[in-house]
Protein backbone atom coordinates (compact mmCIF):
# COMPACT_ATOMS: atom_id res chain seq x y z
CA UNK A 1 0.00 0.00 0.00
CA UNK A 2 1.66 3.73 -0.72
CA UNK A 3 1.70 6.25 2.01
CA UNK A 4 -0.12 8.65 2.32
CA UNK A 5 -3.40 6.60 1.07
CA UNK A 6 -6.70 7.50 3.17
CA UNK A 7 -8.19 4.16 4.78
CA UNK A 8 -11.64 4.14 6.86
CA UNK A 9 -13.68 1.81 8.85
CA UNK A 10 -17.38 2.21 10.07
CA UNK A 11 -18.07 0.60 13.44
CA UNK A 12 -21.93 0.21 13.74
CA UNK A 13 -22.30 -0.89 17.29
CA UNK A 14 -25.47 -1.36 19.61
CA UNK A 15 -25.01 2.57 21.20
CA UNK A 16 -23.42 4.16 18.84
CA UNK A 17 -21.98 4.52 15.43
CA UNK A 18 -18.43 5.74 14.55
CA UNK A 19 -16.09 6.67 11.47
CA UNK A 20 -12.46 6.22 11.78
CA UNK A 21 -10.40 7.79 8.76
CA UNK A 22 -6.87 7.32 8.79
CA UNK A 23 -3.56 7.86 6.93
CA UNK A 24 -1.20 4.66 6.27
CA UNK A 25 2.12 5.81 6.54
CA UNK A 26 5.21 3.38 6.93
CA UNK A 27 3.10 0.60 8.15
CA UNK A 28 1.39 2.56 10.42
CA UNK A 29 -2.02 4.38 10.37
CA UNK A 30 -2.82 8.28 11.97
CA UNK A 31 -6.39 9.52 12.22
CA UNK A 32 -7.58 11.70 9.81
CA UNK A 33 -10.48 12.29 11.40
CA UNK A 34 -13.24 10.62 13.90
CA UNK A 35 -16.77 11.09 13.66
CA UNK A 36 -19.16 9.32 16.26
CA UNK A 37 -23.03 9.46 16.47
CA UNK A 38 -24.86 7.71 19.63
CA UNK A 39 -27.63 5.91 17.58
CA UNK A 40 -28.75 3.36 20.54
CA UNK A 41 -29.74 0.24 17.57
CA UNK A 42 -29.33 -1.99 20.84
CA UNK A 43 -32.61 -0.05 22.39
CA UNK A 44 -34.43 -0.70 19.22
CA UNK A 45 -34.87 -4.35 19.12
CA UNK A 46 -38.30 -5.54 20.44
CA UNK A 47 -39.32 -8.93 22.44
CA UNK A 48 -39.34 -10.87 18.75
CA UNK A 49 -35.36 -9.49 18.23
CA UNK A 50 -36.88 -6.99 15.46
CA UNK A 51 -35.20 -3.54 15.09
CA UNK A 52 -37.72 -1.05 15.01
CA UNK A 53 -38.58 1.44 12.26
CA UNK A 54 -37.30 4.43 14.18
CA UNK A 55 -33.97 2.54 15.45
CA UNK A 56 -33.25 1.18 11.43
CA UNK A 57 -34.02 5.12 10.27
CA UNK A 58 -31.70 6.64 12.78
CA UNK A 59 -28.99 4.41 11.77
CA UNK A 60 -29.88 5.13 8.13
CA UNK A 61 -29.69 8.83 8.72
CA UNK A 62 -26.34 8.25 10.68
CA UNK A 63 -24.73 6.14 7.34
CA UNK A 64 -26.30 8.84 5.08
CA UNK A 65 -24.04 11.61 7.04
CA UNK A 66 -20.76 9.07 7.02
CA UNK A 67 -21.52 8.30 3.22
CA UNK A 68 -20.69 12.13 2.50
CA UNK A 69 -17.41 12.30 4.03
CA UNK A 70 -17.07 8.69 2.57
CA UNK A 71 -17.42 9.99 -1.08
CA UNK A 72 -14.69 9.13 -3.32
CA UNK A 73 -13.27 6.15 -1.28
CA UNK A 74 -12.77 3.39 -3.35
CA UNK A 75 -14.37 -0.56 -1.48
CA UNK A 76 -10.77 -1.62 -1.27
CA UNK A 77 -10.11 1.81 1.17
CA UNK A 78 -13.16 0.97 3.50
CA UNK A 79 -14.37 -1.18 6.42
CA UNK A 80 -17.86 -1.32 7.58
CA UNK A 81 -18.56 -4.03 10.44
CA UNK A 82 -21.92 -4.40 12.69
CA UNK A 83 -21.87 -5.93 15.93
CA UNK A 84 -24.53 -7.86 18.16
CA UNK A 85 -27.43 -5.32 17.56
CA UNK A 86 -27.43 -6.74 14.07
CA UNK A 87 -26.54 -10.87 15.07
CA UNK A 88 -29.62 -10.46 16.82
CA UNK A 89 -31.53 -8.57 14.49
CA UNK A 90 -34.12 -10.94 12.72
CA UNK A 91 -34.84 -8.14 10.10
CA UNK A 92 -31.22 -7.58 9.59
CA UNK A 93 -31.56 -7.80 6.06
CA UNK A 94 -33.91 -5.58 5.49
CA UNK A 95 -32.20 -2.95 7.21
CA UNK A 96 -29.10 -3.89 5.67
CA UNK A 97 -30.26 -3.64 1.96
CA UNK A 98 -30.72 -0.22 2.79
CA UNK A 99 -28.06 0.66 5.06
CA UNK A 100 -25.63 -0.01 2.61
CA UNK A 101 -26.78 1.23 -0.70
CA UNK A 102 -26.87 4.43 1.36
CA UNK A 103 -23.62 4.39 2.40
CA UNK A 104 -22.05 2.90 -0.65
CA UNK A 105 -20.59 0.18 0.61
CA UNK A 106 -21.05 -3.56 2.12
CA UNK A 107 -21.72 -4.05 5.51
CA UNK A 108 -20.11 -6.99 7.45
CA UNK A 109 -21.95 -8.37 10.43
CA UNK A 110 -19.47 -10.26 12.19
CA UNK A 111 -19.68 -12.74 15.04
CA UNK A 112 -18.58 -11.95 18.16
CA UNK A 113 -15.59 -14.05 17.85
CA UNK A 114 -14.34 -11.78 15.39
CA UNK A 115 -15.38 -8.76 16.87
CA UNK A 116 -12.83 -10.16 19.60
CA UNK A 117 -10.04 -10.25 17.56
CA UNK A 118 -10.30 -6.95 16.00
CA UNK A 119 -10.81 -5.40 19.30
CA UNK A 120 -7.23 -6.73 20.11
CA UNK A 121 -5.57 -6.28 16.89
CA UNK A 122 -7.19 -2.31 17.02
CA UNK A 123 -6.19 -2.12 21.33
CA UNK A 124 -2.67 -4.31 20.77
CA UNK A 125 -1.67 -2.13 17.15
CA UNK A 126 -1.81 1.38 19.67
CA UNK A 127 -0.30 0.25 22.41
CA UNK A 128 3.82 0.29 22.88
CA UNK A 129 5.27 -3.32 21.45
CA UNK A 130 5.98 -5.86 24.68
CA UNK A 131 5.43 -9.12 25.75
CA UNK A 132 3.30 -7.90 28.31
CA UNK A 133 0.30 -10.57 28.81
CA UNK A 134 -2.78 -8.75 28.62
CA UNK A 135 -6.42 -9.22 28.92
CA UNK A 136 -8.59 -6.84 27.45
CA UNK A 137 -12.04 -6.01 28.65
CA UNK A 138 -14.59 -4.79 26.20
CA UNK A 139 -18.20 -3.82 27.44
CA UNK A 140 -20.08 -2.55 24.53
CA UNK A 141 -23.67 -1.73 23.64
CA UNK A 142 -25.22 -5.48 23.84
CA UNK A 143 -21.67 -7.96 24.03
CA UNK A 144 -18.68 -7.81 25.95
CA UNK A 145 -15.88 -9.12 24.59
CA UNK A 146 -12.62 -10.90 26.33
CA UNK A 147 -9.43 -11.37 24.57
CA UNK A 148 -6.03 -12.75 26.21
CA UNK A 149 -3.34 -11.91 23.96
CA UNK A 150 0.46 -11.31 23.96
CA UNK A 151 2.11 -8.21 21.54
CA UNK A 152 0.12 -8.62 18.49
CA UNK A 153 -1.31 -12.14 19.01
CA UNK A 154 -4.83 -13.00 20.58
CA UNK A 155 -4.67 -16.48 22.37
CA UNK A 156 -7.93 -16.62 24.21
CA UNK A 157 -11.18 -14.98 22.74
CA UNK A 158 -14.86 -14.79 23.57
CA UNK A 159 -17.81 -12.80 23.67
CA UNK A 160 -20.76 -12.57 26.22
CA UNK A 161 -24.36 -11.92 25.59
CA UNK A 162 -24.25 -8.33 27.79
CA UNK A 163 -23.32 -4.80 27.13
CA UNK A 164 -23.97 -0.99 29.15
CA UNK A 165 -27.14 -0.94 26.25
CA UNK A 166 -28.71 -4.66 27.35
CA UNK A 167 -28.20 -4.22 31.21
CA UNK A 168 -29.33 -0.96 31.81
CA UNK A 169 -32.34 -1.61 29.94
CA UNK A 170 -32.70 -4.55 31.99
CA UNK A 171 -32.03 -3.08 35.51
CA UNK A 172 -32.22 -0.09 35.63
CA UNK A 173 -35.89 1.12 33.84
CA UNK A 174 -36.54 4.02 33.59
CA UNK A 175 -33.50 5.34 34.55
CA UNK A 176 -33.66 4.42 37.98
CA UNK A 177 -30.23 3.90 39.97
CA UNK A 178 -30.88 1.99 43.30
CA UNK A 179 -28.55 0.49 45.43
CA UNK A 180 -30.77 -3.12 44.86
CA UNK A 181 -30.38 -2.84 40.98
CA UNK A 182 -27.08 -2.62 41.29
CA UNK A 183 -26.26 -5.92 43.42
CA UNK A 184 -28.77 -7.45 40.77
CA UNK A 185 -27.24 -6.52 37.88
CA UNK A 186 -23.44 -7.26 39.26
CA UNK A 187 -25.55 -10.78 40.14
CA UNK A 188 -26.52 -11.53 37.08
CA UNK A 189 -23.14 -10.43 35.00
CA UNK A 190 -21.45 -12.93 37.14
CA UNK A 191 -23.66 -15.70 35.77
CA UNK A 192 -23.28 -14.98 32.31
CA UNK A 193 -19.14 -14.37 32.29
CA UNK A 194 -18.29 -17.12 35.48
CA UNK A 195 -17.21 -19.32 32.90
CA UNK A 196 -14.42 -16.75 31.52
CA UNK A 197 -12.50 -17.65 34.66
CA UNK A 198 -12.05 -21.14 33.08
CA UNK A 199 -10.83 -19.45 30.07
CA UNK A 200 -8.98 -16.32 31.20
CA UNK A 201 -7.33 -17.12 34.48
CA UNK A 202 -5.45 -14.24 36.25
CA UNK A 203 -2.47 -16.32 36.42
CA UNK A 204 -1.95 -16.33 32.95
CA UNK A 205 -2.33 -12.40 32.59
CA UNK A 206 -0.33 -9.69 34.33
CA UNK A 207 -2.27 -6.33 33.14
CA UNK A 208 -5.82 -5.48 32.50
CA UNK A 209 -6.84 -3.27 29.87
CA UNK A 210 -10.74 -2.03 29.10
CA UNK A 211 -11.38 -1.48 25.49
CA UNK A 212 -14.10 1.06 24.27
CA UNK A 213 -17.50 2.96 26.11
CA UNK A 214 -17.68 1.99 29.13
CA UNK A 215 -14.22 1.93 30.33
CA UNK A 216 -13.39 5.22 28.35
CA UNK A 217 -16.21 6.90 29.98
CA UNK A 218 -15.44 5.28 32.98
CA UNK A 219 -11.71 6.11 32.95
CA UNK A 220 -12.67 9.83 31.96
CA UNK A 221 -15.69 10.55 34.64
CA UNK A 222 -12.88 9.23 37.47
CA UNK A 223 -9.86 11.46 36.22
CA UNK A 224 -12.37 14.71 36.29
CA UNK A 225 -13.14 14.44 39.49
CA UNK A 226 -10.05 13.95 40.76
CA UNK A 227 -8.80 10.17 40.68
CA UNK A 228 -5.60 9.46 38.93
CA UNK A 229 -6.19 9.84 35.27
CA UNK A 230 -5.63 6.80 32.97
CA UNK A 231 -6.74 4.33 35.58
CA UNK A 232 -10.06 2.86 36.56
CA UNK A 233 -9.89 1.45 40.48
CA UNK A 234 -12.16 -1.03 42.41
CA UNK A 235 -11.79 2.10 45.13
CA UNK A 236 -12.89 4.77 42.26
CA UNK A 237 -15.88 2.40 41.18
CA UNK A 238 -16.94 1.88 44.50
CA UNK A 239 -17.13 5.85 44.31
CA UNK A 240 -18.39 6.38 41.28
CA UNK A 241 -21.20 3.92 41.81
CA UNK A 242 -22.22 5.42 45.32
CA UNK A 243 -22.50 8.70 43.58
CA UNK A 244 -24.95 7.20 41.04
CA UNK A 245 -26.80 5.72 43.80
CA UNK A 246 -26.81 8.75 45.33
CA UNK A 247 -27.97 10.61 42.40
CA UNK A 248 -31.09 7.51 42.29
CA UNK A 249 -31.91 8.57 38.57
CA UNK A 250 -29.96 9.61 35.38
CA UNK A 251 -31.71 12.83 35.08
CA UNK A 252 -30.37 13.33 38.65
CA UNK A 253 -26.57 13.19 37.73
CA UNK A 254 -24.22 15.51 38.32
CA UNK A 255 -21.08 14.33 37.50
CA UNK A 256 -18.08 15.94 35.62
CA UNK A 257 -16.81 13.97 32.92
CA UNK A 258 -19.88 12.26 31.78
CA UNK A 259 -21.35 12.87 28.48
CA UNK A 260 -24.58 12.96 27.69
CA UNK A 261 -24.78 10.03 24.97
CA UNK A 262 -23.36 7.42 28.60
CA UNK A 263 -25.93 8.97 30.44
CA UNK A 264 -28.87 6.33 29.59
CA UNK A 265 -26.31 3.53 29.32
CA UNK A 266 -24.17 4.61 32.67
CA UNK A 267 -25.76 2.01 35.55
CA UNK A 268 -25.59 -0.74 32.90
CA UNK A 269 -21.96 -0.30 32.10
CA UNK A 270 -20.70 0.41 35.85
CA UNK A 271 -22.62 -2.98 36.91
CA UNK A 272 -21.01 -4.86 33.94
CA UNK A 273 -17.41 -3.93 34.89
CA UNK A 274 -18.08 -4.22 38.43
CA UNK A 275 -18.80 -7.83 38.20
CA UNK A 276 -15.89 -8.30 36.10
CA UNK A 277 -13.39 -6.62 38.79
CA UNK A 278 -15.16 -8.63 41.45
CA UNK A 279 -14.64 -12.10 39.37
CA UNK A 280 -10.89 -11.75 38.68
CA UNK A 281 -9.64 -9.75 41.36
CA UNK A 282 -9.05 -6.87 38.85
CA UNK A 283 -6.92 -4.09 41.18
CA UNK A 284 -6.96 -1.86 38.38
CA UNK A 285 -7.41 -1.44 34.69
CA UNK A 286 -6.09 0.57 32.34
CA UNK A 287 -8.13 2.16 29.90
CA UNK A 288 -7.34 1.29 26.22
CA UNK A 289 -7.18 3.73 22.66
CA UNK A 290 -7.71 1.16 20.67
CA UNK A 291 -10.54 -0.44 19.87
CA UNK A 292 -12.88 -2.28 16.99
CA UNK A 293 -12.60 0.35 14.34
CA UNK A 294 -8.86 0.78 14.56
CA UNK A 295 -8.44 -3.63 14.24
CA UNK A 296 -10.67 -2.64 10.88
CA UNK A 297 -8.19 -0.41 9.97
CA UNK A 298 -5.56 -2.71 10.48
CA UNK A 299 -7.42 -5.73 8.87
CA UNK A 300 -7.53 -3.77 5.65
CA UNK A 301 -3.78 -3.40 5.53
CA UNK A 302 -3.42 -7.32 5.96
CA UNK A 303 -5.70 -7.76 2.80
CA UNK A 304 -3.37 -5.93 0.84
CA UNK A 305 -0.76 -7.86 1.75
CA UNK A 306 0.43 -10.98 -0.06
CA UNK A 307 -0.48 -13.79 2.40
CA UNK A 308 -1.36 -11.28 4.80
CA UNK A 309 -5.23 -11.38 4.82
CA UNK A 310 -6.32 -13.26 8.02
CA UNK A 311 -9.31 -15.30 5.92
CA UNK A 312 -6.62 -16.91 3.67
CA UNK A 313 -5.18 -18.70 6.87
CA UNK A 314 -8.53 -19.48 8.13
CA UNK A 315 -9.22 -21.67 5.04
CA UNK A 316 -5.91 -23.15 5.46
CA UNK A 317 -6.70 -24.31 8.76
CA UNK A 318 -10.20 -25.42 7.93
CA UNK A 319 -8.30 -27.83 5.44
CA UNK A 320 -5.80 -28.64 7.85
CA UNK A 321 -8.69 -29.62 10.66
CA UNK A 322 -10.66 -31.89 8.23
CA UNK A 323 -8.15 -33.52 6.77
CA UNK A 324 -9.57 -31.99 3.19
CA UNK A 325 -8.13 -33.47 -0.05
CA UNK A 326 -5.88 -30.77 -0.58
CA UNK A 327 -5.19 -31.54 -4.41
CA UNK A 328 -9.20 -31.96 -5.23
CA UNK A 329 -9.27 -28.80 -3.34
CA UNK A 330 -6.76 -26.86 -5.82
CA UNK A 331 -8.59 -28.53 -9.01
CA UNK A 332 -11.82 -27.84 -8.35
CA UNK A 333 -10.82 -24.16 -7.00
CA UNK A 334 -8.57 -23.76 -10.27
CA UNK A 335 -11.19 -25.12 -12.60
CA UNK A 336 -14.48 -23.25 -11.04
CA UNK A 337 -13.28 -19.95 -10.80
CA UNK A 338 -11.76 -19.99 -14.44
CA UNK A 339 -15.42 -21.12 -15.47
CA UNK A 340 -16.56 -18.09 -12.96
CA UNK A 341 -14.21 -15.50 -14.99
CA UNK A 342 -15.94 -16.29 -19.01
CA UNK A 343 -19.52 -15.65 -17.34
CA UNK A 344 -18.79 -12.77 -14.36
CA UNK A 345 -17.44 -9.60 -15.33
CA UNK A 346 -13.90 -9.50 -12.77
CA UNK A 347 -14.60 -9.11 -9.46
CA UNK A 348 -11.85 -10.01 -7.45
CA UNK A 349 -13.87 -10.46 -4.40
CA UNK A 350 -16.52 -12.70 -5.71
CA UNK A 351 -14.09 -14.70 -7.72
CA UNK A 352 -12.55 -15.05 -4.10
CA UNK A 353 -15.23 -16.35 -2.09
CA UNK A 354 -15.99 -18.73 -4.98
CA UNK A 355 -12.32 -20.31 -4.66
CA UNK A 356 -12.20 -20.78 -0.60
CA UNK A 357 -15.44 -21.97 -0.86
CA UNK A 358 -14.59 -24.63 -3.64
CA UNK A 359 -11.34 -25.24 -1.51
CA UNK A 360 -13.67 -25.70 1.11
CA UNK A 361 -15.97 -27.83 -0.93
CA UNK A 362 -15.33 -31.40 0.75
CA UNK A 363 -15.02 -30.02 4.37
CA UNK A 364 -18.08 -32.44 5.38
CA UNK A 365 -16.52 -35.77 4.27
CA UNK A 366 -14.81 -36.04 7.46
CA UNK A 367 -17.83 -36.68 9.23
CA UNK A 368 -20.30 -38.12 6.74
CA UNK A 369 -19.41 -38.93 2.77
CA UNK A 370 -23.26 -39.66 2.19
CA UNK A 371 -24.34 -36.15 3.50
CA UNK A 372 -20.63 -34.01 3.34
CA UNK A 373 -22.61 -31.47 1.39
CA UNK A 374 -24.90 -30.95 4.20
CA UNK A 375 -22.33 -31.54 6.95
CA UNK A 376 -19.68 -28.53 5.45
CA UNK A 377 -22.59 -26.48 5.07
CA UNK A 378 -23.37 -26.53 8.26
CA UNK A 379 -19.61 -26.32 9.47
CA UNK A 380 -19.29 -23.17 7.67
CA UNK A 381 -22.65 -21.50 8.78
CA UNK A 382 -21.37 -22.67 13.02
CA UNK A 383 -17.64 -22.25 13.10
CA UNK A 384 -15.44 -19.39 14.57
CA UNK A 385 -13.58 -18.23 11.27
CA UNK A 386 -11.04 -15.19 11.85
CA UNK A 387 -11.62 -12.89 8.93
CA UNK A 388 -14.82 -14.02 8.10
CA UNK A 389 -18.33 -12.00 8.25
CA UNK A 390 -21.09 -13.70 8.73
CA UNK A 391 -22.75 -13.24 5.09
CA UNK A 392 -19.45 -14.49 3.76
CA UNK A 393 -19.99 -17.62 5.74
CA UNK A 394 -23.33 -17.82 5.23
CA UNK A 395 -22.37 -17.49 1.09
CA UNK A 396 -20.18 -20.28 0.84
CA UNK A 397 -22.11 -22.38 3.21
CA UNK A 398 -24.78 -22.14 0.78
CA UNK A 399 -22.44 -22.66 -2.61
CA UNK A 400 -20.88 -25.95 -0.22
CA UNK A 401 -24.51 -27.28 0.12
CA UNK A 402 -25.48 -26.57 -3.75
CA UNK A 403 -22.57 -28.45 -4.99
CA UNK A 404 -24.53 -31.28 -6.06
CA UNK A 405 -28.15 -32.63 -5.64
CA UNK A 406 -31.37 -30.78 -6.18
CA UNK A 407 -31.17 -27.16 -6.42
CA UNK A 408 -34.92 -26.32 -4.50
CA UNK A 409 -33.36 -26.18 -1.41
CA UNK A 410 -31.22 -22.86 -2.60
CA UNK A 411 -34.80 -20.92 -4.47
CA UNK A 412 -33.83 -17.98 -1.99
CA UNK A 413 -30.46 -17.61 -3.00
CA UNK A 414 -30.31 -18.51 -6.42
CA UNK A 415 -32.55 -14.77 -7.33
CA UNK A 416 -29.35 -13.14 -6.69
CA UNK A 417 -27.26 -13.83 -10.29
CA UNK A 418 -23.86 -13.95 -9.10
CA UNK A 419 -24.58 -16.22 -6.54
CA UNK A 420 -26.31 -18.66 -9.69
CA UNK A 421 -23.11 -17.79 -11.64
CA UNK A 422 -20.88 -18.98 -8.42
CA UNK A 423 -23.09 -22.17 -7.80
CA UNK A 424 -22.81 -22.75 -11.54
CA UNK A 425 -19.47 -22.80 -11.56
CA UNK A 426 -18.87 -24.64 -8.80
CA UNK A 427 -21.20 -27.45 -9.83
CA UNK A 428 -19.35 -27.67 -13.10
CA UNK A 429 -15.93 -27.69 -11.42
CA UNK A 430 -17.00 -30.54 -8.88
CA UNK A 431 -18.77 -33.06 -11.98
CA UNK A 432 -15.43 -32.36 -13.91
CA UNK A 433 -13.17 -33.11 -11.69
CA UNK A 434 -14.96 -36.65 -10.88
CA UNK A 435 -12.44 -38.68 -11.40
CA UNK A 436 -10.15 -36.28 -9.18
CA UNK A 437 -7.60 -35.43 -11.83
CA UNK A 438 -7.80 -31.81 -13.29
CA UNK A 439 -9.56 -32.24 -16.39
CA UNK A 440 -9.26 -31.13 -19.98
CA UNK A 441 -11.45 -27.65 -19.04
CA UNK A 442 -9.81 -25.40 -21.50
CA UNK A 443 -12.08 -27.32 -24.15
CA UNK A 444 -15.35 -26.57 -22.06
CA UNK A 445 -16.59 -22.69 -22.86
CA UNK A 446 -19.78 -21.39 -20.84
CA UNK A 447 -21.44 -18.58 -21.96
CA UNK A 448 -24.14 -16.84 -20.05
CA UNK A 449 -27.61 -14.19 -20.94
CA UNK A 450 -29.68 -13.52 -18.56
CA UNK A 451 -31.12 -16.59 -16.42
CA UNK A 452 -29.65 -18.94 -19.05
CA UNK A 453 -26.51 -20.66 -19.06
CA UNK A 454 -24.87 -22.65 -22.15
CA UNK A 455 -21.89 -24.78 -21.83
CA UNK A 456 -20.04 -26.26 -25.29
CA UNK A 457 -17.18 -28.49 -26.14
CA UNK A 458 -14.79 -29.00 -28.65
CA UNK A 459 -15.35 -31.74 -31.05
CA UNK A 460 -14.33 -35.01 -29.72
CA UNK A 461 -14.52 -33.90 -26.06
CA UNK A 462 -17.77 -36.24 -25.31
CA UNK A 463 -15.61 -39.50 -26.86
CA UNK A 464 -12.64 -38.65 -24.84
CA UNK A 465 -14.61 -38.32 -21.43
CA UNK A 466 -17.94 -39.96 -22.15
CA UNK A 467 -18.77 -40.28 -18.21
CA UNK A 468 -18.12 -36.42 -17.75
CA UNK A 469 -20.38 -36.24 -21.10
CA UNK A 470 -23.20 -38.33 -19.34
CA UNK A 471 -22.66 -36.57 -16.04
CA UNK A 472 -23.26 -32.90 -18.10
CA UNK A 473 -26.70 -33.94 -19.39
CA UNK A 474 -27.62 -34.84 -15.63
CA UNK A 475 -26.79 -31.27 -14.83
CA UNK A 476 -29.19 -29.76 -17.09
CA UNK A 477 -32.09 -31.98 -15.88
CA UNK A 478 -31.06 -30.57 -12.42
CA UNK A 479 -31.28 -27.02 -13.26
CA UNK A 480 -34.84 -27.35 -15.54
CA UNK A 481 -36.64 -27.48 -11.73
CA UNK A 482 -34.66 -23.93 -10.47
CA UNK A 483 -36.11 -21.10 -12.52
CA UNK A 484 -32.84 -20.77 -14.53
CA UNK A 485 -32.00 -22.54 -17.74
CA UNK A 486 -29.02 -24.71 -18.81
CA UNK A 487 -28.35 -26.04 -21.80
CA UNK A 488 -25.16 -28.29 -22.96
CA UNK A 489 -23.61 -28.75 -26.86
CA UNK A 490 -21.91 -31.64 -26.06
CA UNK A 491 -19.12 -32.87 -29.12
Amino acid sequence: MQNGTLLAAVDLGSNSFRLEIGRYHSGHIERVEYLKETVRQGNGLDEDKNLSQAAMERGWECLARFAERLHGFKKQQVRAVATQTLREARNREEFLRQAQAILGFSIDVVSGYEEARLIYQGVSRLLPHSDEKRLVVDIGGRSTEMILGQGYTARNMESYRLGSVAWSTRYFARGQLTAGAFKTAEVAAKAVIDEALDKFPPNEWTIAYGSSGTAGAVADILAANGWASGVITRSGLDWLTDRLIKAGHIDQLRLEGLKDDRRAVIGGGVSVLRAIFDLFGIAQMLPAQGALRHGALYDLLDRDTDGGDVRERTVRWLEQRFSVDEGQATRVSDVSTALFAQVAAVDERYSQKLAWAARLHELGTHISHDRSHHHGAYILDNVDAPGFSLPELHRMSQLVMGQRGKLRKLEEALADELFAKQLMSLRLAVLLCHARQLPEYESVKLSYKPRAFKLSTNPGWAKRYPQSAWLLGEEVVAWQKSGWKFAADIR
